[in-house]
């Protein structure tokens, strides 16, 4: 067992029991008894609390001779697509498709109900929603670069107009003809050890990267919405690969800085402080006194921690490497647990 686990053995076996979803990521269970390891979360009938090791990582549990559980499987990160499915998404992106009835997915060997319940589950809608989403996705951008509406309408498989107008705006809020005035902020989920992501990004950027759990969340996006004249819909981005594959590396510290392009838009002493976070070098720490000191202005220190707090770009823009005085671990929009998590992997 790694002496470096943060979390109390009681706890985390509590949470074993419950089978609860925020630790997932954070810890994973060897059973003695079977010689196999699991997730927070698996169903398989739980273990005594002698009989059981915690490890922060796959990789050690691995090395401890732990082999993974085929109820849970721990080796894929909770949410991630299977295999099936990322051949037919990554279809669906070459190709364009834009409409794919059940007949079509059975030809893929695809039984529409599985895909159903897949998108619910971690998307909160249907496969066919999705693909909707895609479509007035995918009409907004042409249309704001000079389409017609009725050409990205029949483009884009509707039979009519008055079809796409309404669907168009039942999903963004406007109607198409205002497209050249508005913006969309495509929105997808990025899968870390801590737990999914909600990203957004627009043509210009990155603008939005929280846990999907944090309680300001909801507050955030409103922001941006005002702030770039934007409605959020799930979608694709020349942007998101890029910034998975930097995500991925940071985890499996390959990366200690980002080379992505960031929207930060806000007041201009907000935009100080997120310029002077992007300064902390990957593994160290400042307090919120040095971090006003060096803004030039030492006795802002509230100030600085609001805007500290009002950060949407989580570990890019990195507001986890700000501590207390005294060297606690304080304000992390988070959890202070992933605060520990972030800072542990760094200094490692």
């Amino acid at each position: 067992m790694n002496n470096n686990m943060q979390l109390d053995r009681n706890i985390m076996y509590k949470a074993l029991l419950k089978k609860d979803s925020s630790f997932e990521g954070i810890f994973f269970v060897g059973v003695k008894t079977t010689g196999v390891f699991c997730r927070p979360t698996c169903t398989a009938r739980k273990p005594k609390k002698e009989n059981v090791d915690f490890f922060p990582s796959v990789k050690e549990a691995l090395q401890y001779g732990y082999r993974p559980c085929k109820v849970c499987h721990p080796l894929q990160q909770n949410g991630e697509a299977p295999v099936w499915l990322k051949v037919l998404l990554k279809e669906i992106d070459e190709k364009r498709i834009s409409k794919m009835k059940d007949y079509e997915l059975r030809i893929r060997n695809i039984d529409p109900a599985r895909i159903r319940r897949w998108f619910k589950k971690y998307h909160g809608m249907t496969f066919q929603s999705y693909l909707r989403l895609l479509r007035v996705n995918s009409a907004f951008g042409r249309i704001k670069h000079g389409e017609k509406v009725i050409d990205s309408a029949y483009d884009l498989g509707y039979e009519s107009l008055s079809a796409f107008t309404d669907s168009f705006k039942k999903t963004t809020g406007f109607s198409p003809s205002k497209s050249k005035n508005k913006n969309i902020i495509s929105v997808t989920r990025i899968l870390t050890p801590l737990g999914p992501m909600l990203a957004g990004a627009t043509d210009n950027g990155i603008c939005l990267l929280e846990f999907v759990d944090r309680r300001m969340i909801e507050t955030q996006i409103k922001r941006l919405k005002k702030l770039l004249n934007a409605e959020f819909i799930p979608g694709t981005n020349r942007h998101f690969d890029k910034l998975d594959k930097q995500i991925k590396e940071y985890f499996e510290r390959k990366r200690e800085d980002f080379d992505l392009p960031l929207i930060l838009n806000g007041t201009v002493f907000q935009q100080k402080v997120w310029k002077e976070l992007q300064k902390i070098p990957f593994g160290k720490t400042r307090s919120y006194q040095q971090q006003a000191t060096a803004i030039g202005n030492p006795n802002a220190v509230r100030a600085l921690a609001k805007a500290n707090g009002d950060n949407r770009i989580a570990i890019i823009v990195p507001c986890h490497r700000v501590i207390g005085k005294d060297g606690k671990l304080v304000g992390y929009g988070g959890g202070i647990w992933r605060k520990q998590y972030l800072l542990n992997l760094e200094k490692k």
